[in-house]
């Protein structure tokens, strides 16, 4: 009944309503005065005087109080300003009361009156105010059942989005989480902060139905981290960028704030959560990843700092990427034993004295150029960095006794038409032959799908074009890709190593590839927009299709051959399949390293075409080549 009251309220009505309150809120502030000051005798002294005091002081609160539009001000924003325009009224009486009294004729009120008079107006005009604003939302808030939300970070842009919230007719803010000791058990814009360990009991608690990331200055990979954290107690999360870039219309971060349910991108349940944990095969070992600051390595550390390696070796030959990754791990354990290193894959002194210095046991080689565009371009670069690199760091493995060696690949290596296929094939090939030779340390490796949410993938492009306004840029309408998680691609690194027998190859069973047309369908409709195109030419965004790139297929696979053997998991599937011999990869690899020294893009397009199955021969090569 309230709330179909107040509701039904027209904006004129409610203006009256608040210029009548302030006048009787005048008229009882002066009165007041009166009986504090002169005592209850004042009125049988004379009346009329009074009268005509209180007459002008409320003219002069009426004429400035419409000036400064106070009348106007609405009770869920009336705050600060408000306030401070409250203070200019009861100023304005004060003075009128004061020049009122020094015109009359016989003896006048003493001017203690008046002062007190207008703070007596100033004290019950916000007051009041404040009181009808706590009702207000009280009654919005049993009138309109709103969505109940958890502010994960108390810091500036948290603390900007409760007060935002605080009169929102549609959210409800119940609490803050933060890590950060010194804010705990503070109450910041009405809300108490609470530690992170208290995130199961608040949501409980308050039946939390989201939890906001107000962490803009937090690396991505934290976010992620705290997101999956989040979302395994069934509550849904959504990141917010910055009110600067809200302002300034930072596109790739706006659109974060929207979550992407990758399980509806993919077609089917993620498998992270359901594949089991290989505790047992790292914990307490020195464990060395290639490649650590990039998208797969990163998540690979993530995942190991949870099996309690006895020593962490992260190298990069990016110094900002290393940077970045070893302060989250730190942060994330910072009794683990980290060591960050920066240096070439293709550095084979430097990989020979890291491996028999820090005596590694296990290495996981993800470091590698995987931009088909990028690599196309610059092939003979590509080359030296993914195959003499894996070589490199293979061999060293091999000579310093490494007990596991697990090689993070690709679909595209597959019956490659790519240079970064063809290169990641051959890299392939020499873990193979390797694998047929050593006796000390099991080489296999691990096959991709396209990972959702890395650097290059679909999503954050899809996304960003989508917060742009679009067109949504797609290669080919026919594109299939098998898409798989971050969590769910290191998850099955760290599976491979455990199931390892030496030569496998392990692919996650990711179901039906899907039509990439499709992912980009379900990001924009997942925004709250509709799709531009000839059934519908009023739609929001349309898709593009602009052909396909120098080295791109329709379609990938991720198995050379048709035999699969089992392994203890039924969503990791096992091959073996067939490779070039110990002469035949010696004499490929000598024609190669031939070609990449000699920067001879012709010589190595040869070199590919004679020993990887199906290479096709691309566009002529570019001056970087």
């Amino acid at each position: 009944m309230l709330y179909k009251t107040v509701t039904s309220l027209k904006q004129g009505q409610k203006q009256v309503f608040f210029l009548t309150l302030d006048l009787l809120i005048v008229a009882l502030s002066h009165v007041l005065s009166l009986f504090l000051v002169l005592g209850a005798g004042t009125f049988d002294a004379d009346i009329r005087a009074v009268s005509s005091d209180l007459f002008v002081m409320m003219c002069v609160a009426a004429a400035v109080g419409t000036y400064f539009g106070l009348h106007k001000v609405k009770l869920k924003s009336y705050e600060m300003q408000g306030m401070l325009n409250s203070g200019w009224v009861a100023l304005a009486i004060t003075g009128a009361g004061i020049t009122s009294a020094a015109f009359q004729v016989g003896p006048a009120a003493p001017t203690t009156v008046y002062i007190v008079s207008g703070m007596m107006f100033l004290i019950l005009s916000v007051t009041s105010r404040l009181i009808l604003r706590l009702v207000l939302l009280r009654i919005y808030r049993n009138g309109n059942r709103r969505l109940r939300v958890l502010i994960y970070g108390a810091g500036q842009t948290g603390q900007q989005l409760a007060s935002a919230l605080a009169t929102d007719d549609e959210v409800l803010p119940m609490a803050f989480v933060d890590d950060e000791p010194r804010l705990q058990s503070l109450t910041i814009a009405g809300l108490k902060v609470h530690k992170s360990a208290d995130l199961p009991d608040l949501m409980k608690r308050y039946d939390i139905q989201r939890v906001i990331l107000a962490m803009p200055s937090t690396p991505p990979a934290k976010r992620a981290l705290l997101s999956r954290r989040i979302a395994e107690h069934g509550c849904e999360v959504h990141a917010l960028p910055s009110f600067a870039d809200l302002v300034s219309n930072d596109a790739r971060t706006l659109y974060q704030s929207r979550p992407v349910d990758l399980n509806d991108l993919l077609g089917r349940d993620g498998l992270d959560d359901k594949l089991p944990g290989t505790r047992d095969s790292y914990k307490g070992r020195c464990i060395l990843v290639t490649g650590a600051g990039g998208s797969i390595g990163s998540e690979l550390c993530r995942q190991l700092i949870a099996y309690e390696p006895g020593h962490l070796i992260l190298f990069d030959h990016s110094e900002h990427a290393l940077f970045e990754v070893d302060r989250e791990l730190r942060s994330l354990a910072p009794s683990l034993r980290i060591t960050p290193v920066l240096g070439s894959v293709c550095e084979k002194s430097v990989l020979n004295v890291l491996m028999r210095a820090r005596k590694v046991e296990i290495v996981l080689h993800a470091a590698a150029y995987k931009h088909v565009p990028l690599v196309e371009a610059n092939a003979i670069e590509g080359m030296r960095n993914n195959v003499i690199g894996t070589r490199t760091v293979a061999h060293a493995a091999r000579d310093a006794g490494v007990e596991r060696f697990i090689l993070v690949s690709t679909d595209k290596a597959v019956r490659p038409v790519s240079v970064m296929g063809a290169s990641k094939r051959f890299a392939e090939m020499i873990v193979q032959d390797l694998a047929t030779r050593s006796k000390t340390t099991r080489f296999s490796m691990v096959r991709f799908g396209n990972v959702l949410g890395s650097s290059g993938s679909v999503i954050p492009l899809f996304a960003e074009q989508i917060a742009r306004g679009g067109p949504v840029t797609l290669t080919h309408a026919d594109v299939t890709r098998y898409f798989m998680t971050i969590p769910e691609a290191a998850r099955l690194v760290l599976l491979a190593g455990s199931f390892a027998r030496g030569g496998d190859v392990f692919v996650l069973d990711m179901g039906k590839p899907i039509a990439v047309r499709d992912v980009a369908r379900k990001m924009i409709e997942g925004s709250g927009l509709v799709v531009r195109d000839a059934a519908n030419p009023h739609g929001d965004i349309e898709i593009q299709i602009t052909g396909l790139r120098p080295g791109e297929k329709l379609y990938e696979e991720l198995l050379i051959g048709s035999d699969m053997l089992t392994t203890p998991h039924p969503k990791i599937l096992r091959a073996q399949e067939g490779h070039l011999s110990e002469i035949e990869l010696a004499k490929a690899l000598k024609s190669l390293s031939e070609a990449i020294e000699t920067r001879d893009v012709a010589l190595m397009r040869s070199v590919l075409a004679q020993w990887i199955e199906q290479i096709e021969d691309p566009s002529d090569a570019t001056v970087n080549q």
